[in-house]
């Protein structure tokens, strides 16, 4: 595991972006496992500058992205379809058809489940996956349960990861009760993996993930198994 350490959330986004950069640069086809939420918005940011003043392209790259609510058309403004059109797709070089991410709104679940799976596999799986840290220990929205997911599949958002998402919906009765999330195991057979954690609120639940027992009550202890994990945050532990 490589530790890295921003200075401040600023700093974070930054140094996540030439992180990225540096490997879209040494594999143009990168294959991508992307993720949403406040964390990355400045990676997205910076990466967008990169890509407009023609230093990094994304042109033969593919991405995937960890999830997306239950019940959400891609145009609603709080889908995370739309999320990676206004920070990131619109904004790059990234082929239209590249960006590929779950469909919530389909009447198979199960079917869009196998879909996504095969899609990963089709071009060989995630090479280079970038994760962001739920405040219970989610990755994707894998929530903390008896046991862990491989594949792609729907789960029930638990209180905790509901309440955290408030913020960006009217109110807690608006935020969606499920999710479609990429499985534990397409996560863990990505080749490397950039987690990026800030904010003091998720120094308690950072250091259970690096430093506690591997447990399914904490699914992002897993990552310690994991043989080329970088971490990069803002929180001094």
């Amino acid at each position: 595991m490589e530790y890295l350490y921003a200075q401040d959330n600023l700093s974070l986004g930054q140094m996540a972006a030439r992180w990225v950069a540096r490997e879209i640069l040494a594999c143009p086809n990168l294959v991508l496992g992307l993720p949403t939420g406040s964390t990355p918005i400045g990676m997205y940011q910076h990466l967008t500058r990169l890509a407009q003043e023609g230093l990094i392209s994304f042109a033969q790259a593919r991405t995937f992205n960890l999830d997306e609510y239950v019940g959400l058309t891609a145009d609603h403004p709080q889908s995370y379809a739309f999320f990676m059109r206004e920070h990131f797709w619109s904004k790059v070089d990234l082929p239209k058809g590249n960006g590929d991410i779950p469909r919530g709104d389909v009447s198979d679940l199960a079917a869009e489940c196998r879909r996504y799976d095969d899609a990963i596999q089709s071009v060989g799986g995630i090479e280079v996956q970038i994760l962001g840290l739920g405040p219970n220990g989610h990755i994707g929205f894998n929530e903390p349960s008896h046991n862990m997911e491989i594949h792609t599949h729907v789960v029930d958002l638990t209180a905790e990861t509901i309440q955290a998402n408030t913020r960006f919906f009217p109110g807690s009765e608006a935020v969606p009760r499920q999710a479609i999330t990429m499985g534990v195991g397409s996560i863990m057979r990505a080749q490397r993996i950039l987690l990026l954690v800030s904010g003091e609120s998720k120094r308690d639940i950072l250091t259970k993930t690096l430093y506690g027992p591997v447990s399914t009550a904490v699914p992002a202890s897993i990552l310690q198994l994991h043989t080329d994990l970088t971490v990069l945050t803002d929180i001094k532990i």
